[in-house]
């Protein structure tokens, strides 16, 4: 270690080892700040897909949330909507 850093003839010391470390942690925390701000609406591979918010199955969870109709027209209609737009599971869930 001492002649790859050159301790011993005055040269930088054993400590130049971590810029490479400390570069590899700036550039992982500037991944990390983008990730948690400016990426967070942005769909992608490990992200759930979403439905849209004027979509069938939205709507009918807002009607039910709201009292509009109850759980046993929820749970029929959910079925007619998951049969026509493909989703499948209890809830909608993909």
């Amino acid at each position: 270690m001492e002649t790859l850093a050159q301790f011993g003839d005055g040269g930088p010391g054993p400590w130049i080892l971590l810029f490479p470390l400390i570069w590899a942690l700036v550039i992982g925390g500037g991944i990390t700040l983008l990730r948690r701000t400016v990426w967070r609406g942005r769909s992608g591979p490990g992200r759930p897909t979403t439905v849209a918010d004027n979509s069938p199955i939205t709507v009918l969870g807002h009607r039910f949330a709201s009292g509009e109709i109850d759980e046993d027209e929820y749970w029929r209609r959910l079925s007619v909507l998951d049969e026509q737009f493909g989703r499948t599971g209890k809830g909608g869930a993909a």
